[in-house]
């Protein structure tokens, strides 16, 4: 089936970003068809929310709810997600229904240090929490000194890195179907 729905959510904002590189090669391995999410959304503010939600975040929200799988690219920021990404999870959780709930969701991060953003994957496992996606748990997929781990062609060049993001994106394949299945079936 290769009309499965990717969502691919950046947590950095910049656009040769090594994290929507990474996350592009995963959308690559995963196949079928690809969005990426606006993450460009106003700061978290009770008194906008209070006049109704952005359309950004309605959008964001309406993408989490078409999509079979999201993958989420996340750097590392002062040992945890960037605040753009907290953000983006603060509106969303303010939207009627769990646009998430029950979606399987594969976590990778690239970053300029050797650890490759094992902390801020823990943090944004937690953070993912309330929202009751089906978070992967392996394998996993942290690419460390990230600015080497690139070609030319922004292709991922680490074999260690490009079988785990290779393993990461078909097991995230094959819970995307067999939740679409389920569903079918119920």
């Amino acid at each position: 089936m290769n009309d499965l729905k990717l969502l691919g959510l950046c947590g950095s904002l910049r656009r040769a970003s090594l994290n929507r590189k990474l996350m592009v090669e995963g959308a690559r391995a995963f196949g079928g068809v690809f969005e990426e999410g606006g993450l460009h959304l106003p700061l978290f503010d009770g008194d906008l929310e209070a006049e109704g939600l952005p359309e950004a975040v309605t959008r964001l929200a309406e993408q989490m709810a078409s999509a079979d799988a999201v993958l989420i690219a996340c750097p590392e920021y002062n040992k945890a997600p960037p605040g753009l990404l907290k953000n983006a999870l603060d509106w969303v959780s303010r939207v009627k229904g769990q646009p998430l709930e029950g979606r399987p969701v594969a976590i990778v991060s690239a970053t300029a240090g050797r650890a490759g953003g094992e902390r801020t994957q823990s943090v944004l496992r937690h953070m993912l929490q309330p929202f009751r996606a089906h978070v992967l748990p392996f394998p996993e997929v942290l690419v460390g000194h990230a600015a080497e781990q690139f070609d030319s062609d922004d292709r991922l060049i680490n074999e260690r890195n490009a079988k785990a993001l290779e393993g990461l994106m078909a097991r995230l394949r094959e819970q995307a179907l067999a939740r679409r299945a389920a569903l079918k079936a119920a």
